[in-house]
């Protein structure tokens, strides 16, 4: 196998990886989405409720509703702040995936054929 061939291989193995990164943290930013969604119709319910409960291990005690209020808010924000991030990552990744996938292409349409 020639040098250039190894690179390509290596360059492709890269971009495997890169991939499997995206759907990581495409998974992630899913899971902490889901999150945010169920914080924001806690804090919907909190407005509507008298009497507000926080779930403790396996028994749910009384809670201040603005103690309550203050904890989701907190969780909302930490949950927006990590999907930023996410997101972040992924478009880093997915610009140098682009970029090494062009790379590739380029490499093996400029390689000569019929040539071992």
């Amino acid at each position: 196998m020639s040098q250039k061939q190894e690179e390509q291989e290596e360059q492709i193995e890269k971009l495997q990886l890169m991939e499997q990164n995206i759907t990581n943290l495409v998974s992630q930013k899913q899971q902490f989405q889901s999150q945010l969604m169920e914080v924001e119709s806690a804090l919907e319910e909190i407005k509507v409720s008298d009497k507000t409960y926080k779930i403790v291990g396996n028994i749910m005690v009384a809670k201040k509703k603005e103690d309550l209020q203050a904890n989701l808010n907190e969780k909302k924000e930490m949950l927006n702040i990590r999907i930023k991030t996410l997101e972040k990552q992924e478009k880093d990744i997915r610009e140098k995936a682009e970029e090494a996938q062009k790379k590739v292409l380029e490499s093996m349409n400029h390689s000569p054929k019929g040539k071992k």
